[in-house]
């Protein structure tokens, strides 16, 4: 049983954050399969997730999960990161992870607890008033944590979290408390986009307690196993060579393109192609359904509307 650490040292029992944490994020928690292989992970993560992952990504991760280290997934948008990330942290823990979007204004109010300021008014600064967030929710439940886009905050939110990195802890000063690590189901993957504009950088003291995960763009046979994975049932509207076609444009637009498409906007652009064809009872999307359904899925910057129709005829 989890417990909690007072300012003097004694050990309290499910205390009232405890309580409260539980009545509050045990009904969003949903239960997986622990698997701890990481062939079965990645065998899981393509029948139940379908998602294709490089094996070397589930290695490490898992690696470095053994050695309770935190994960930095960095490459390019679309290749997957916080998809993965995700799952592989609810696959380890056997519960649903939390997914933490990154901001500028992240603190530890917004990720750790902060007080109800009408209970804080009436009844004091104390358990009562408090209202645990999903960081501290996360430790008390042993479960994953993915914090997304890490480069986007800001150097004391990052400062907040070496201190839980390093020592597995918690404190909420306010309350007098430290919350402890007790199992090994609370591991951090934290996903970056190192060439993303509005962002900061990670300090040097950061990086050295991160396993660093490069992601890369799928060759064109992988991206076509995924697409046909995804698809599912949809893939009979699409032929070979409209699959074809995508890739090649999509390859282009990543080396031509401001915005660059990844891997999830080659499968909702196919996906989208082949809703078309459905929609208009045909039995096979042609050209112009794959051309109509590139315009709204690729184009997201004005200044490549040139690129795009060129590309796409």
């Amino acid at each position: 049983m989890l417990k909690a650490s007072n300012s003097l040292g004694s050990e309290v029992d499910e205390d009232p954050i405890i309580v409260k944490v539980k009545e509050i994020y045990d009904p969003v928690i949903k239960k997986v399969p622990k698997v701890r292989s990481p062939d079965l992970i990645i065998k899981y993560l393509r029948e139940t997730y379908k998602l294709i992952v490089k094996p070397y990504i589930v290695y490490l991760t898992i690696a470095a999960f053994m050695n309770n280290r935190p994960v930095l997934y960095e490459g390019p948008p679309g290749t997957g990161k916080t998809e993965i990330g995700e799952a592989i942290l609810s696959l380890w823990a056997g519960k649903s992870a939390f997914v933490l979007p990154c901001s500028e204004s992240y603190d530890e109010y917004r990720v750790i607890g902060d007080f109800h300021p009408a209970i804080a008014m009436a009844k004091g600064f104390n358990e009562e008033s408090f209202i645990p967030r999903p960081l501290l929710a996360a430790l008390i439940l042993d479960t994953g944590v993915l914090i997304d886009e890490i480069r986007r905050s800001n150097e004391g939110f990052q400062n907040l979290l070496l201190d839980i990195i390093d020592k597995r802890r918690i404190i909420v000063p306010e309350l007098r408390k430290t919350y402890y690590q007790r199992g090994d189901g609370f591991q951090i993957i934290m996903t970056s986009n190192p060439l993303d504009i509005a962002q900061n950088e990670l300090s040097d003291a950061f990086m050295r307690r991160l396993i660093r995960i490069e992601f890369r763009y799928p060759t064109p046979e992988e991206e076509y196993n995924i697409i046909m994975l995804r698809l599912g049932g949809l893939a009979r509207y699409i032929t070979d060579e409209l699959i074809s076609k995508a890739i090649r444009v999509v390859k282009e637009l990543r080396r031509r393109a401001v915005y660059k498409p990844g891997t999830a906007d080659l499968v909702s652009w196919l996906t989208i192609t082949a809703m078309l064809a459905k929609a208009k009872n045909k039995m096979k999307a042609d050209k112009h359904d794959l051309l109509e359904a590139g315009r709204s899925v690729l184009l997201k910057d004005p200044e490549d509307e040139n690129v795009v129709e060129e590309l796409l005829r």
